[in-house]
């Protein structure tokens, strides 16, 4: 029976350590998080991180060597019957809230650790910056927004030359990355619009993104007598007469264009965003 009463108090010590450990990894999880809202600080940080831990590992150690039954078990077939004095300490323990209820510091200390680490764990997600939104699939373009030089000077239909190019951005955002456009003016007649798209190019103006639908390269280079855009990074080449239709090269999809309209004091402004998301093909989703 001594030893009997012996192993409950080792049982209760061996609880209250587990509960211990589980409930200073819930405070240096909650510490954590205080601290990493609070601005951070990476010694501190580290600090409260390593006890959350260290606090579980330590917990689920001593759970495992001193509260769980340890094998291997041998029962003798032939006893068949319980020992008294089993009887009696099962009654005993039952009576006094027994082995079941004392599990409950466990599990509930255990839950506040990991709980504890989950809300830590959640704050560094702010770090990621706000929600994209749209944004990958959305430019600044909008109907009615003129175009801009890199300067910020509005761009006039009559200041374009027949074969010229100029890179353009929509007004308000000069040197946008994803709002980077080329310009160019061909003679009128020669485009073959795609159907939809036959009033986006007046007087022959028509523009595209300037990235590159293969790796997201500006593509910069005109070649006025084949009118062919060029991305110098892998050689890929954009049919400008036929909506950048790729010639030539790894692009697999042409670049998006850019409807335009020129207004009643002659600027050329856009008609709304690009055709299609810019950038490499492989973001986009049909």
């Amino acid at each position: 029976m001594r030893r009997v009463d012996e192993e409950t108090q080792d049982e209760r010590r061996a609880e209250r350590q587990v509960g211990a450990l589980f409930l200073l990894s819930s405070a240096s999880a909650v510490a954590l998080a205080a601290v990493y809202w609070r601005g951070g600080q990476p010694q501190l940080e580290g600090l409260f991180l390593g006890l959350a831990l260290t606090g579980v590992a330590c917990g689920f150690v001593i759970w495992g060597n001193r509260l769980l039954s340890q094998g291997p078990v041998v029962g003798e077939r032939h006893q068949l019957a319980s020992p008294d004095d089993e009887v009696e300490a099962v009654e005993e323990d039952f009576e006094a809230g027994g082995t079941l209820t004392r599990r409950k510091l466990v599990i509930r200390s255990l839950g506040l650790a990991v709980g504890g680490l989950g809300v830590a764990a959640l704050f560094p997600v702010r770090s990621l910056g706000p929600r994209p939104g749209k944004a990958l699939v959305q430019t600044p373009w909008r109907a009615g927004v003129r175009l801009i030089t890199q300067d910020g000077r509005l761009v006039r239909a009559v200041d374009v030359p027949v074969e010229g190019l100029v890179t353009v951005f929509p007004e308000g955002f000069a040197g946008s990355a994803d709002g980077q456009a080329v310009l160019i003016r061909v003679a009128t007649g020669q485009i073959e619009p795609k159907p939809g798209r036959e009033d986006w190019t007046p007087g022959g103006l028509v523009a595209y993104s300037k990235i590159c639908t293969h790796a997201g390269c500006p593509v910069g280079l005109y070649q006025a007598e084949t009118h062919q855009l060029l991305c110098p990074c892998h050689q890929s080449t954009f049919d400008v007469l036929r909506h950048a239709e790729p010639q030539i090269g790894p692009a697999a999809a042409p670049l998006p264009q850019l409807p335009l309209a020129v207004d009643a004091e002659g600027f050329v402004v856009a008609r709304g965003d690009f055709s299609e998301p810019v950038g490499p093909s492989f973001w986009r989703r049909s």
